[in-house]
């Protein structure tokens, strides 16, 4: 700062830190006290949760992921590069100093930082809670003025750190109406509404996900949402393939549509027959996490039924790694379903930007690299992801899709031949500045070859994992698929 910067600061901290107030002093010290370690923020964030609807759940979650980088950012990096001594509180009243002075250095401000990336975090996906979360963000970020712990552009460059931090969690998680924009741009497709279900052939496996919560079976839930459909489950020593396979070839001659509720793996398998008998497909999201259901706008067995009746489709098509091995979803080899597992365990806790983090800080040690060819070019990597379409967002753990039939595969890996690599990997993700990393890329591809080295294993598509062949030729299989969707 300038000499005449520094005056000013110093002339606007004696100024209102002189001033009487006399309501002011009952609660603004009460109020900055409260802020402490983010306690004021976790209440409010709990409060959200609880009583709110699922857009103030994802307000708290997002509030409390920018308050998290907004406080490492502040108070591990800020605070040790500029080690500025706090004001001379000798001009404060001693009715409104605190009861026990920070120890820290002033610059940036920590509350303030703090009090930004929540109540722009929260805004961001609940905007009507800015009536109320907003105001009393700002006033916690006066008050540490007020109260004599730190200069004003402590505090406005701890506003301006924590809006950045709240605006950095897109990186991982996209607000919310960017994907609804992207979802208009979607390929529509001609298909038949089967009223009641008519026409629509059904095969239930019993076996994927946990199955319907509460008294009915899925096959029970379809019938009752489609009553005139066909909805088969297949009996003891049956092959799932076999009735699958049998259901299309009568729905092929009724001229009506497959239907399938299952997870990912068994949606995949009913997605090629489809393809091959050039049939609509139904899909019911019955597995456990159901990934391509929801990319397809069909989270609930309603929706798909809602489509169903009223003939609405859209394109999606199909990726293939080798003979035999198809995904609807993501391909990977190395860390990236463990790293999936640990963010899905904790995201509900501490929202997705955190979890991202904390996965990483638990997965990556354990890790081991390992060697593979890409399109002739030999590499040493941590993980190597590869989406059938464009996923969003451009972070380390995509979370959707809002296109479905671009024709681009979604190649990100992980180099391990940096030095300190996994530590800058997490240090970026922590940051937001991933996409800045050397040690992260990322490409969109229309194929892509694959030989992997002796160290690989093994490879999961779709939730699955199996042995790793010699030779992997990710491409797009053939015509796009017609799937019933809003």
């Amino acid at each position: 700062m300038t000499n005449r910067a520094v005056a000013l600061d110093r002339k606007l901290f004696t100024r209102i830190a002189s001033a009487r107030w006399p309501h002011a002093e009952r609660w603004l010290p009460s109020l900055s006290a409260a802020a402490n370690h983010g306690k004021l923020w976790g209440a409010c964030a709990g409060t959200l949760a609880l009583v709110g609807g699922r857009p103030a759940r994802h307000g708290a979650l997002r509030g409390a992921g920018a308050l998290a980088l907004a406080s490492l950012t502040t108070n591990v990096i800020g605070k040790g590069l500029t080690r500025r001594r706090r004001p001379d509180i000798s001009g404060v009243p001693f009715s409104r100093r605190l009861a026990r002075a920070p120890h820290t250095t002033s610059f940036p401000s920590g509350h303030a930082a703090s009090a930004a990336a929540f109540a722009t975090g929260v805004c961001m996906e609940y905007p009507v809670a800015g009536l109320v979360i907003a105001p009393l963000a700002a006033t916690v970020a006066f008050s540490r003025v007020y109260v004599g712990v730190h200069y004003p552009s402590d505090v406005l460059v701890g506003i301006a750190l924590g809006v950045g931090a709240a605006v950095a969690t897109c990186h991982w998680w996209p607000r919310p109406g960017h994907t609804a924009r992207a979802e208009a741009r979607r390929t529509r497709a001609e298909a038949p509404a089967l009223p009641g279900g008519a026409g629509l052939v059904v095969v239930v496996n019993r076996q994927s996900g946990a199955g319907l919560p509460g008294r009915e079976s899925s096959a029970e839930r379809i019938r009752e949402l489609l009553p005139r459909a066909d909805v088969r489950e297949p009996g003891d020593g049956e092959d799932l393939s076999d009735v699958l396979k049998k259901a299309a070839d009568d729905a092929e001659r009724a001229g009506g549509a497959l239907g399938v509720c299952g997870g990912d793996g068994t949606v995949g398998t009913a997605a090629l027959l489809a393809l091959e008998r050039s049939l609509p497909l139904a899909v019911f999201a019955g597995g456990t996490h159901n990934h391509f259901a929801k990319d397809v706008g069909v989270p609930t067995f309603a929706d798909t039924a809602t489509a169903v009746e009223g003939g609405k489709a859209l394109r999606a098509e199909i990726a293939s790694a080798s003979d035999g091995i198809h995904f609807l979803n993501t391909f990977s080899i190395g860390t990236y379903p463990e790293l999936v597992n640990a963010r899905e365990s904790w995201e509900k806790r501490v929202g997705k930007p955190v979890a991202t983090v904390l996965a990483l800080v638990r997965t990556l040690p354990a890790a081991r690299p390992f060697t593979v060819t890409i399109d002739g070019r030999e590499e040493c990597l941590w993980l190597l992801f590869a989406g059938n379409g464009v996923y969003e967002p451009a972070g380390l753990i995509p979370l959707g899709r809002p296109l479905l039939d671009e024709g681009l595969l979604d190649v990100r890996t992980v180099s391990a031949e940096h030095p300190l690599a996994r530590t800058r990997l997490i240090a970026a993700a922590a940051l937001g500045l991933l996409q800045r990393s050397p040690v992260y890329r990322v490409a969109r591809t229309g194929s892509l070859t694959i030989n992997p080295g002796p160290d690989v294993e093994s490879m999961a598509y779709d939730g699955e994992t199996t042995p790793a062949p010699p030779a992997l030729d990710l491409r797009k299989v053939g015509e796009a698929l017609t799937v019933y969707g809003p």
